[in-house]
């Protein structure tokens, strides 16, 4: 470290690459550059006391012979030499009092290139018996690289994308392409000599999709920015709806406030994609098994094995248990439907893996409605200072594909005043024009704010559901666990027990297939 600040360059002579002391000051360097070029000395006593802690456990031995020596009132230069000496481990590496020829503006050995340099006396040496030539000294040096690193060759990583041809530009995309995957290497070959060569007859080589790469990037970025602008224009929509409701004497003098996440970041995105790929297979198995009902539903056919009819099928005749009818289904056109997922994201929900049950719930519900064209609205709801807070995932008209990954937001927060959230959502989904409206609660069925909790809280929302059900909106309450009892007596039969993420899509099949009247 003092060679790298007074130098420039990290002396380490035959040590490898991945030594502990190397890759430790590799991490320093740059906390190693702040403290020289601040001249605030409490940046270099802030490095110092960084360097102390970093490498502690390699210099605690070290520190406690020093102790031992002052104790016994030993010089200290000679306690210095005596301590360097019997640590273990010890090493020649990195002495000398002066830069490695080549240092500095030729970029050859650099410390950020982490190159094999010689030691100042053995450049300095110049023994023809022992220093090869710098020809022959660069081949053998590249030799030896390669043959420590077998693993590690050229022939070993993936190609680039569109990699081959050195004449030819390549075809931008914006999708990601072969990178080369982090490995772990020893060492550097350092190429030796090197010249500089102006081509005065360069032409340039025929790429004609500059243009266009250019046109897609701005059309992105124009795409993007208008989503935005129509995110933050709902949202006060939103806001302005919330208001507009009314919520009855026991809401009164309660704040709304609609919450939504205008840009999804790419830390959403990754934790999605980590865990979509088993939640969206129980979506698929759930798409599969009730699209073929639909299908049969709209086109019609023959309903064989009747035991009762007005029409005998003379194939059956010979049957023993009578059902020798048979009748044919006229095609029906499916009733348009409606799903708005109501979550509640109290506290409590923490426990019992409460909340990612019912992440993991909206997750797959929501690919389910998305995938057969279903409008689907999504929301969370706690409590902030005398506020209700209304978190909006998913709309049923949405601007951008990224409603999926807002998902990954839903999580246990504040209290909970369910009957305040649960009338937004029921009125948002009472005004759409599709003919079943079907209305699913995720909640542990303890309402809990300030002023509102017990059967009085109860109550209010068992007159909710009363309410809107003359509306039209079909309630279905799922509970987690222990809550069954809870939501039973609250929505009554109106209930769905989704403690088995498996036993899910069967479950959501058949509430779906009750309201379609299939």
């Amino acid at each position: 470290m003092l060679s790298y600040v007074e130098f420039g360059e990290i002396k380490y002579g035959d040590e490898e690459l991945d030594d502990i002391r190397i890759q430790t000051t590799f991490d320093l360097i740059n906390e190693l550059d702040r403290s020289v070029t601040d001249p605030a000395p409490k940046t270099r006593l802030r490095t110092v006391n960084l360097i102390l802690v970093r490498c502690w456990e390699h210099i605690q031995d070290y520190c406690e012979q020093l102790k031992a020596a002052k104790e016994a009132d030993e010089s200290m230069p000679d306690a210095v030499k005596k301590s360097l000496g019997g640590m273990p481990g010890a090493t020649t590496a990195g002495t000398g009092g002066a830069p490695v020829p080549g240092a500095g503006s030729s970029g050859g050995s650099s410390a950020t290139a982490a190159s094999r340099a010689k030691t100042h006396e053995d450049a300095e040496a110049g023994d023809d018996e022992e220093a090869p030539s710098e020809e022959n000294g660069s081949e053998d040096s590249e030799n030896e690289s390669i043959e420590a690193n077998p693993a590690h060759s050229d022939e070993d990583l993936p190609p680039l994308e569109g990699e081959g041809s050195k004449s030819e530009k390549q075809d931008v995309t914006d999708s990601e392409g072969g990178r080369i995957p982090y490995h772990q290497t020893g060492s550097v070959s350092e190429p030796m000599g090197g010249t500089t060569e102006y081509n005065a007859g360069y032409e340039r080589e025929q790429y004609d999709k500059a243009a266009a790469d250019i046109d897609r990037m701005l059309d992105k970025m124009a795409e993007r920015a208008a989503c935005d602008q129509l995110e933050n224009e709902r949202l006060s929509e939103l806001n302005e709806m919330a208001n507009s409701i009314s919520y009855g004497d026991i809401h009164q003098g309660v704040n709304i406030k609609i919450n939504r996440i205008s840009s999804v970041d790419t830390d959403l995105m990754e934790q999605f994609d980590a865990v979509a790929p088993r939640l969206v297979t129980i979506s698929k198995q759930l798409q599969r098994s009730i699209q073929k009902e639909l299908k049969e539903h709209r086109q019609g056919g023959k309903q064989t094995g009747l035991v009762m009819g007005r029409r005998l099928d003379t194939h059956a005749l010979c049957r023993n248990d009578g059902k020798a009818f048979y009748k044919n289904n006229l095609p029906n056109e499916i009733p348009e439907l409606a799903v708005g997922l109501l979550v509640d994201e109290s506290g409590s929900m923490c426990s019992g893996d409460r909340c990612t049950y019912a992440r993991a719930a909206a997750i797959i519900l929501h690919d389910f409605c998305d995938s057969l064209d279903i409008p689907v609205m999504v929301y969370g709801h706690s409590t902030g200072w005398s506020t209700v807070e209304l978190y909006s995932y998913a709309e049923f008209d949405g601007f951008d594909s990224d409603d999926r990954y807002r998902l990954m937001d839903i999580s246990a927060r504040g209290g909970n005043r369910d009957g305040a959230a649960l009338r937004y959502v029921a009125e948002r989904l009472s005004k759409r024009p599709e003919v079943v409206k079907l209305l699913v609660l995720v909640s542990d069925g303890q309402p809990a704010d300030t002023g509102y909790s017990g059967t009085a809280a109860e109550e209010d929302l068992r007159g909710i559901k009363q309410e809107y059900q003359r509306k039209g909106v079909i309630f279905v309450a799922a509970a987690i666990g222990d809550d069954k009892p809870s939501i039973q007596r609250i929505y009554g039969d109106s209930f769905l027990d989704i403690t088995d993420l498996e036993q899910l899509p069967s479950k959501l099949t058949a509430v779906v297939k009750k309201h379609i009247k299939i």
